[in-house]
């Protein structure tokens, strides 16, 4: 799937967005990494910064009053039909609110959460903004994967919260990865278990069309990048943009890319 025009199914990573202390400079690079042009917000949504993918929503720029002291990540939110029916979920499972549930206007109604495990995600109820309306294709959103130290509680949360079943990785011998699906079987993401995690966080990947070439303009373009690496997925990089925010990009076979 590549254009989305309505609701996702409960619980599927439908938006992303980003705290930046300069929208501009945050333009800038995603702009010259992605091709990204934007969308300024008003009324409730005024300071919000709409990223665009040929004219459709792939991700947003919130406002941050300062750099964050620590490395930022984006912020992946989950699919609900009822936003605050979910929240008390979240707190039920030993998780915690930290903004809302609140409307953003006619574009939805959204809650902002930490998971048991100290991971940040929100919840998105759409209604005029269904979320990301391109996906899985270059410049877009295709992957969002939780990487922590605590991958059992974790593993808890997420199946107490959205009801996903679990499944190893065959791909991956000798790692602790568990995919996620939800409850008709579509993959959502998964947990990677990592004992040297700094700290529990959902990882954000994009694709591209050339992930050496990805590497490069965000170099120019005032990021920094680790070597691209080939997987049993595609080639990867991680990328951290002008602000610290560390992100991963990677170019899929054509095969897994349709």
């Amino acid at each position: 799937m590549s254009h989305v025009d309505s609701d996702q199914p409960e619980s599927t990573p439908t938006w992303i967005d980003l705290d930046v202390p300069d929208p501009g400079r945050a333009r800038d690079f995603y702009g010259a990494l992605f091709g990204w042009t934007f969308e300024t917000g008003t009324g409730a949504a005024a300071g919000h910064t709409t990223c665009l993918l040929r004219g459709r929503a792939v991700a947003g720029f919130r406002p941050a009053p300062a750099p964050d002291p620590a490395p930022g990540l984006w912020r992946v939110y989950f699919a609900t039909r009822d936003c605050d029916s979910t929240a008390r979920r979240v707190v039920d499972a030993g998780g915690s609110l930290t903004h809302g549930p609140v409307d953003l206007g006619d574009r939805g109604r959204l809650a902002l959460a930490t998971d048991s495990v100290g991971a940040r995600f929100g919840l998105w109820e759409g209604r005029a903004h269904p979320g990301c309306r391109t996906v899985n294709e270059p410049g877009s959103l295709v992957r969002n994967d939780l990487t922590t130290p605590r991958p059992g509680p974790a593993r808890d949360f997420y199946t107490a919260l959205f009801g996903f079943t679990l499944d190893g990785n065959e791909d991956l011998p000798g790692f602790d990865f568990t995919f996620l699906r939800r409850p008709d079987g579509h993959e959502i993401g998964g947990v990677f278990g990592d004992p040297g995690a700094p700290v529990s966080a959902w990882q954000t990947t994009f694709e591209v069309a050339d992930t050496d070439a990805s590497v490069e303009r965000a170099v120019a373009a005032g990021g920094a990048a680790a070597a691209p690496t080939d997987s049993p997925y595609g080639r990867y990089a991680e990328i951290t943009d002008p602000f610290g925010t560390a992100f991963s990009v990677i170019a899929r076979p054509p095969a897994q890319a349709e």
